[in-house]
């Protein structure tokens, strides 16, 4: 058994090499063919590829469809890196989003603190808050401006790009500010562009509610609200935010002003209004009476004057008595004569 595969191995061992050698030299005669530059063996090998190649297609079909899947996969790659930039150039732009965002409004308190008026005839005072006393209950806010600044009641509070609430509770060096978002808190505002009254009440959440519109299909999400100026108690104008859906499906507002950062706010100094000394005043005079031209006939008779002594006794009347009176004396005439 050893012997036999001793043999083969002894047999198979030349013939290997002689293949090998063949081989090499095949390929070392077409690596040579190839680099001669002659016209004649330039003929000879286009004649070559034209009887060789033709005949083997076939075999060149892996190759084509490997070069095609490699090219796809190149493709492939390209197109995932764009879309990888892409998103990168996408983070980058929501980044620049939030910065201009941020300089938005520090350019709003900028201007505030530089007293750009919103509107020539409103004039303000800008305040610093100290705290924020923000509770489930009651949202308000601390100012450090009061009666020495000339702070009233009911003035409104911005913070340099919307409405932030109203003067309640003023003192001396301080006054609070309710917040719109406060449950107490009742603005008639005005919907742009389609021109809807409405009330925006505060319900303690950052989205207070839209009530009483008027009517309800020409407002969208997304338009403007502002104050009306109805009642004379905020001026008219003043941005307050933009519609939005609540996840209760009722129309609320999302505010414009910034109250994850209230740092400073502007007091706007209302129009003086006329004030009432007087409650009184508040009702109006009496209208003059007419004199009606009625004849009553008992109280002609009441007021008609009796003649006699008067007196009412008490088996009769004046009346009766003077007719007495006045017989007797008939009487005696009657006996003189």
């Amino acid at each position: 058994m050893s012997r036999s595969r001793s043999g083969s191995e002894e047999f198979s061992r030349p013939v290997r090499r002689l293949l090998v050698g063949l081989l090499v030299a095949a390929l070392l005669g077409i690596f040579i063919l190839w680099r001669i530059d002659s016209p004649r063996v330039e003929r000879f090998r286009a004649a070559l590829v034209d009887a060789v190649i033709p005949n083997m297609e076939w075999a060149l079909v892996p190759v084509t469809r490997a070069m095609t899947m490699i090219e796809d996969f190149q493709s492939y790659t390209r197109i995932y890196e764009q879309n990888q930039e892409l998103k990168r150039e996408l983070q980058q732009m929501k980044a620049w989003k939030e910065a201009a965002l941020q300089l938005e409004q520090k350019n709003a308190r900028l201007l505030d603190l530089n007293h750009v008026r919103l509107d020539p005839k409103l004039t303000h005072v800008t305040g610093v808050v100290l705290a924020d006393s923000g509770s489930p209950f009651r949202q308000s806010v601390l100012l450090n401006v009061g009666e020495r600044d000339g702070i009233r009641d009911g003035w409104a509070t911005m913070d340099g790009i919307g409405l932030v609430g109203r003067i309640s509770g003023v003192g001396a060096r301080t006054s609070r500010v309710i917040l719109i978002t406060d449950t107490s808190s009742r603005i008639p505002v005005t919907i742009q562009p389609s021109g809807q009254k409405a009330l925006l009440s505060g319900d303690n959440s950052a989205l207070p509610l839209l009530d009483f519109i008027e009517t309800t299909d020409e407002v969208r999400p997304g338009d403007r609200v502002v104050t009306s100026g109805d009642g004379g108690v905020f001026p008219a104008g003043l941005l307050v935010g933009q519609v939005a859906m609540g996840s209760d499906r009722r129309l609320r507002v999302v505010l414009a002003a910034d109250y994850q950062r209230l740092e400073f706010l502007r007091v706007l100094r209302s129009h003086e209004l006329e004030p009432i000394l007087d409650p009184g005043q508040l009702i109006a005079p009496p209208l003059p009476s007419v004199p009606v031209a009625t004849v009553d006939g008992e109280r002609e008779a009441a007021t008609q004057p009796t003649t006699g002594s008067g007196e009412i006794g008490e088996t009769g009347s004046g009346y009766a008595e003077g007719g007495d009176a006045t017989g007797q004396g008939a009487d005696a005439q009657g006996g003189g004569q």
